[in-house]
């Protein structure tokens, strides 16, 4: 898997390169900057780009903004957001696509350094990987939409799929048997107005429909 990092503090892109690197991935490019990073963007090799928010000089959203320019060049290209911060706006706006392939993870929650690299293969993989605080942040700041078709079941169940939970997963954090979980998402993907097909794609169309909602 070909990585590209974007990190302003050195010590931590120097842990990420070492992490991702102990775990097999290939890191082509560990910058430090927003024009390092959007050069680095252009490379069509690459599997992931794993990018902080704020980067120089501006330290905004650059690194945001750099990702999503890269995703309306190569529709789909993998990116996982490692910040310390929910940037509301351009997190919608980079699951605005509906295609997939996101990851949003804040640092301090990212305490399992395995975790952390099997949440970027995900990503890598067309995944959707969110921090349960982002899913927090952003489901408070929509307005009605088909997500207030949901039961508060539902909500819960929809909230851990986003997390990228499988069904046992998410039966074990409700404490309900897979089948109970099995029935709540195709209630979801129904009152979602989400046509058949493969339930992976369906998924993570799922997540994506309340998400990249207006807020």
């Amino acid at each position: 898997m070909r990585v590209v990092l974007a990190e302003d503090l050195a010590l931590l892109r120097d842990g990420l390169v070492r992490l991702l690197t102990a775990h097999g991935c290939d890191v082509v490019a560990a910058v430090e900057d927003a024009p390092a990073l959007e050069a680095a963007l252009t490379d069509p090799t690459i599997d992931v780009a794993v990018v902080d928010v704020r980067l120089p000089p501006g330290f905004t959203d650059e690194g945001l903004r750099a990702a999503i320019a890269a995703r309306a060049r190569r529709p789909g290209l993998p990116v996982m957001v490692l910040s310390q911060y929910v940037e509301h706006l351009y997190a919608r706006e980079l699951l605005a696509s509906g295609e997939g392939a996101i990851g949003y993870l804040l640092k301090e929650r990212v305490a399992d350094p395995a975790e952390f690299v099997d949440a970027v293969r995900r990503v890598a993989a067309g995944g959707t990987v969110l921090d349960p605080e982002v899913v927090a942040a952003i489901m408070a700041r929509r307005r009605a939409s088909p997500l207030s078709r949901l039961t508060a079941r539902e909500r819960e169940t929809l909230g851990l799929m986003a997390e990228g939970r499988s069904n046992a997963a998410v039966a074990a954090a409700l404490v309900v048997s897979e089948k109970a979980v099995a029935k709540h998402i195709s209630s979801i993907f129904t009152k979602l107005d989400l046509p058949v097909g493969a339930d992976d794609h369906r998924r993570v169309r799922a997540v994506l429909a309340w998400l990249r909602e207006d807020g």
